[in-house]
């Protein structure tokens, strides 16, 4: 069935609406009221009006048609109120609310299983967030804005199990400038769950790369028909993996981990990257978001410090990577530019007398190179005569082969390279970068 009520919606209706700001009703009506373009309905049975909007006592009062309900209340009544908006004809609901199956309470849960089948409606939740989108304006997210920060449009769409991944993700990528499509956090999975939300985003123009953050699947077959079906990068993120892992994964979500090795054999079956940590998830995630996939692995190294491109030859041997030397040609044209005590071997070392014009230079060499399928940048700002207009030399050369940069430094540093992250890939260490370098090559067969 489509989901697309869930992110698209026309009209919401919060269920839970509270006048008090400490509560979550309220700021999630909030986030409606500053982001959405559709109708609100505020329902609660003791105000009147909320943020200036008129508040309904039920949802059965709105004599409006309702596309999505987002209930925020206490476990015990939730199947009161979906029964509520089943009879109103809302067919698509987000429950927010924590204190089903994951703390054992299985017959509550499956009371919200049967009234769905009974209204043919969709379910999105319990304890779980929900849904931001910023395309829409959809936030059902009951962290305030000032504590947790909202990413731009992008295309990078992420599915989580956790809500609290999700929210650190997304925390993490409005510092770092990284944008998103949409995220998800599914909770209990109840009804919605990971392969129809895979299948959603498969479809959804605006996604161009998918990560999960899962703890177990109650349908491990259909996952995997699915994943294997999905034409877009996904990049996963196992949570309990160990003993300790899947104990706090039931008490959790309520679900069953189950054995890593199963999962990581399964996820390399599907053609799913799978990540070890939530760094390594979304510098997968940056890459994948905007650069092209590689024909090979043929890798041009390009430095302005000796020891980090010694380091960087280390990593991409490791990892698989092999790295192209400069041909005869090639040299002769970029020695007429470069200073004489320059290196052109496996290496290309421009050393400390580096400039932005001897970085374009070689950068542009290696893309109009038909043996580089990848290059590494290893930036560092710190040299006296390189400019802060490096950074646009590069930007403008960039997108037409798959690049990555490594930049390591202070407060400097960081603000280019905040700028060069518009669309190239940075690290701060040459084992994240051709970590990442190597993923989009395996990818790539």
């Amino acid at each position: 069935m489509n989901l697309d009520k869930f992110f698209n919606p026309r009209s919401v209706c919060v269920i839970g609406a509270s006048r008090n700001t400490r509560k979550i009703g309220h700021v999630i009506l909030r986030n409606f009221t500053e982001t959405f373009h559709g109708k609100v309905y505020p329902v609660n049975p003791e105000a009147k009006k909320i943020l200036g909007l008129k508040c309904y006592p039920s949802v059965l009062k709105i004599q409006n048609n309702v596309d999505l309900a987002i209930i925020a209340l206490p476990a015990k009544i939730v199947p009161q109120i979906l029964e509520e908006c089943g009879k109103k004809g809302i067919k698509n609901c987000i429950v927010v609310s924590s204190g089903f199956k994951e703390t054992g309470n299985i017959k509550i849960e499956n009371e919200l299983k049967k009234i769905i089948r009974k209204y043919k409606m969709r379910l999105m939740g319990p304890n779980g967030l929900g849904v931001y989108n910023p395309y829409s304006g959809v936030d059902t997210i009951f962290n305030p804005k000032n504590k947790l920060g909202r990413p731009e449009k992008g295309n990078i769409s992420l599915i989580s199990q956790s809500g609290a991944v999700m929210c650190i993700s997304l925390d993490w990528m409005s510092i770092r400038g990284y944008k998103i499509s949409k995220a998800i956090s599914y909770g209990n999975a109840t009804d919605v769950d990971v392969p129809e939300l895979m299948e959603y985003l498969n479809r959804d123009k605006k996604t161009k790369v998918i990560c999960l953050y899962v703890e177990g699947l109650d349908e491990g077959r259909n996952f995997l028909k699915i994943a294997k079906k999905i034409k877009k990068p996904v990049i996963v993120l196992k949570g309990g993996k160990t003993e300790g892992g899947k104990k706090s994964a039931k008490t959790h979500t309520g679900s069953m981990a189950g054995k890593a090795e199963i999962y990581s054999g399964a996820f390399r079956q599907s053609g799913i990257i799978e990540a070890e940590d939530l760094e390594q998830m979304f510098d997968l995630a940056r890459a994948f978001s905007t650069q092209p996939v590689p024909k090979g692995n043929r890798l041009r190294i390009i430095t302005d410090a000796g020891g980090f491109g010694v380091l960087t030859s280390d990593w991409a041997e490791k990892l698989g990577l092999k790295i192209e030397k400069v041909s005869e040609d090639r040299k002769k044209k970029l020695k007429r530019l470069l200073p004489t005590h320059s290196t052109l071997e496996n290496v290309i070392d421009l050393t400390g007398n580096v400039t932005a014009e001897m970085y374009e230079a070689c950068y542009k060499d290696a893309i109009e190179d038909k043996n580089v399928d990848m290059v590494a940048l290893i930036l560092l700002f710190q040299p006296p005569l390189i400019k802060e207009d490096v950074v646009n030399k590069i930007l403008k050369l960039s997108g037409e082969k798959t690049t990555a940069i490594i930049s390591a430094g202070g407060n400097y540093t960081e603000k280019l390279k905040i700028k060069l992250e518009r669309r190239i890939p940075c690290f701060s260490s040459p084992k994240r970068c051709t970590e990442v370098l190597s993923s989009l090559y395996k990818y790539s067969k």
